[in-house]
């Protein structure tokens, strides 16, 4: 178990699966019935011993059907992509004299090692949001299981957040931590 929320991820398969499903029916029957096709005879009645349904009802469960599948594929999209929004800050005091930009995935990385590095981390993520005078850090943690979060979270407070205060000149950084439980298991001494 690499996660210990394991519905969710239960969750993106199967929206994987209904909008491949829906797509690939929605498909079939368009391709069936522009006759591109050969599997079903397009001119052969839907259900036997009926009337065939007029061409717009067709029509429209055809595109009833591809709209449900991209739309099970943009929740899946919106599942895998749960980052915030970051941005490109610009340290200037003085404008005229030429202007310094510092992506936010830069400022982070020092931090993002320095983490990685911690007894039990197993990988780190940070996003830094917001701007100069609000920002935010985003912080998701891969820990081993016998990992100690509390140790972990001394460190960050002591040594890893005042420094990314410090190297970009902020008073406060609001914090959120996330930490995830991965099956890795650190060495073992014996």
């Amino acid at each position: 178990m690499t996660s210990v929320n394991r519905p969710a991820r239960l969750n993106r398969i199967l929206l994987a699966i209904t909008g491949l499903v829906l797509l690939a029916v929605g498909g079939f029957t368009l391709a069936t019935h522009a006759g591109w096709l050969r599997m079903l005879d397009p001119d052969s009645p839907l259900v036997p011993g009926t009337e065939q349904p007029p061409t717009w009802v067709l029509y429209t469960a055809t595109v009833v059907a591809v709209l449900v599948g991209l739309l099970c594929l943009r929740w899946l999209a919106t599942q895998l992509a749960r980052r915030p929004k970051t941005h490109t800050w610009r340290l200037e005091h003085d404008p005229d004299r030429g202007r310094t930009e510092l992506a936010a995935a830069t400022a982070v990385a020092p931090l993002i090692d320095e983490v990685g590095g911690y007894p039990g981390v197993h990988s780190a993520r940070a996003t830094l949001t917001g701007t100069q005078q609000a920002p935010a850090l985003a912080l998701v943690i891969a820990t081993e299981h016998d990992a100690d979060l509390t140790d972990i979270r001394q460190q960050l407070h002591t040594h890893a957040l005042p420094r990314l205060r410090q190297a970009l000149d902020l008073d406060t950084v609001a914090v959120t931590i996330e930490f995830r439980f991965t099956s890795h298991t650190g060495p073992r001494t014996h």
